[in-house]
Formats: C-alpha cells, sequence, structure tokens
C-alpha cells in the first residue's frame, strides 16, 4: 500500500449532500485504503464523522475533528489531534474552498464576497499550513497537498475565487521554497471541472436548472472525451502526490483537468 504507515489529516473531509462523493470524502477514503490513519476535519462534524465511519467500515482508521480553517486556535487543535490519536502527522490537506453570492467580475463583485472568500481560500489554506508546519519540520519529512483550481489561472467571471486560488498556488511555491532544506514537501492539484455535488448540486440549485442540464453543458466545455472529472481524479492526484513516488517533487501545481489548461492563452 502507498501510504502504509502513515498518518494523513484531511481538513475539508466532509460531504456536502448530493448525488455523488466530494473531494475531500474521496480523498480521506482512497489515503485510508492505501494504509494511512485518517483525521477527517470538518466544520461540521456530523459530516466529518460520516466520512470517518465509511473508512472504518472498510477496516481503516480514522477519526473525526470539528475545526473551521478561518479560526488559527482550530487549526491548531486539529493538528494536536491528529498527533494524539496517531502519533504523527505525515500528510496534511487542505481541501476547504468556497465561491458562491456577491462574487463575479471584478466590476460586479463586492466587498463581502471578496473578503469572505478570501477569508476561507486563502486565509485559511495558510492557517492549516502554518500551523501543520512545525511538526514536519521538526521531523523533517511530510508533504501538504493544497487544492487549488483551473480557475487559478482562467476565467474572469468569478474573481474573489479566481485570485483565492491563484495566490493558493503561490503559497504551494512559497511554502516549498522555505521548507524544502528540512525535508517537507508542499505542492498543489489544480482541478479541472469536476462532477461534484459542491459543483453540480450547487450550480443547479443557484440558477433553477435540473442537475442534468448543468452535467450536460459542463461536459461539453471539456477537451477530454467531452466529459468532467471526478472527485476521485482529484484523490488519485493527492494519493500521487503526498506518496513516496513524489519525493523529489515539490512546489509544483499539477493540472488535472481534462485538457482545458492547453486552451488557456
Amino acid at each position: 500500500m502507498r501510504l502504509a504507515g502513515k498518518s494523513a489529516i484531511v481538513f475539508g473531509a466532509g460531504q456536502t449532500p448530493g448525488e455523488t462523493i466530494g473531494n475531500g470524502r474521496a480523498i480521506a477514503l482512497l489515503f485510508a485504503r492505501e494504509g494511512a490513519d485518517v483525521l477527517c476535519v470538518d466544520r461540521l462534524i456530523d459530516r466529518a464523522e460520516e466520512t470517518a465511519a465509511l473508512i472504518e467500515a472498510e477496516g481503516g482508521r480514522a477519526a473525526a475533528f470539528a475545526a473551521n480553517i478561518i479560526k488559527a486556535d482550530e487549526c491548531a487543535a486539529a493538528v494536536e489531534a491528529a498527533k494524539a490519536r496517531f502519533g504523527a502527522i505525515d500528510i496534511a490537506v487542505n481541501n476547504v474552498g468556497i465561491g458562491g453570492g456577491g462574487d463575479g467580475p471584478v466590476h460586479r463583485m463586492t466587498e463581502d464576497a471578496f473578503d469572505r472568500i478570501l477569508a476561507v481560500n486563502l486565509k485559511g489554506a495558510w492557517q492549516v499550513t502554518k500551523a501543520v508546519l512545525p511538526t514536519l519540520r521538526e521531523q523533517e519529512s511530510g508533504a501538504i497537498v493544497n487544492i487549488s483550481s483551473l480557475a487559478s489561472v482562467a476565467g474572469g467571471n468569478q474573481a474573489a475565487y479566481e485570485i483565492s486560488k491563484a495566490a493558493v498556488n503561490r503559497l504551494t511555491t512559497s511554502t516549498a521554497q522555505a521548507n524544502a532544506g528540512k525535508g517537507v514537501r508542499c505542492n498543489a492539484i489544480a482541478m479541472g471541472l469536476l462532477d461534484t455535488p459542491m459543483a453540480v448540486a450547487g450550480i443547479a440549485s443557484a440558477s433553477g436548472q435540473e442537475q442534468q442540464a448543468v452535467r450536460e453543458a459542463r461536459n461539453a466545455r471539456v477537451p477530454l472525451r467531452g466529459q468532467m472529472g471526478t472527485a476521485w481524479d482529484t484523490a488519485y492526484a493527492a494519493l500521487f502526490l503526498a506518496s513516496d513516488e513524489a519525493r523529489f517533487i515539490t512546489g509544483t501545481v499539477l493540472f488535472v483537468d481534462g485538457g482545458m489548461s492547453s486552451r488557456v492563452g
């Protein structure tokens, strides 16, 4: 197993209700299947507990913890909980992200949306990184995986979200540069269009469309087979970057987008 003997903390491991699986839950499940002990962290404890229960039902080791990543003390508490439960932390995944109301092109985006989205997507990712780094630096090993987005390099209609994810890319490279000497790796995954509850159900609810109509419109935009990815595509990319197979990779933003980024520029 690719993560045997390792422990991981997955922030955003809960599940938005919907017909498909989300990134955080897929990552947590796959990590456990590959041998890792997993602390499932979510703002909503019941969602984290559901993910942990699924892992345990498959014979894995998991625990749930409630934390809001916009609060530094809760990020630190999650790290301590993982160390207390599993004895160490080898992998940290930053999967929490939001978009939504008030976002839009720069000339229409609201100040509230800008502040709210960057507080979660950028400051939250930094606070998770800052909370876990002392442990990883002290043991001189470990991997951080940030979930970014194709929107970090393309778009124009969700400026706050796009800016936040572009900043996450730079947070990733800066973290990698500053901690390479301590053996700590940091990489990001820039996801394209996915069939996840947050994406499909969220758009359908906001727009009043049927979910199938949303799926068809999104599929049509993807060059590779005209089909969106799934959360499992995110999970397998995270597994690679978290594993020793990627021991010589740090500071990289891996685009997992069905070829959409090849159209940029």
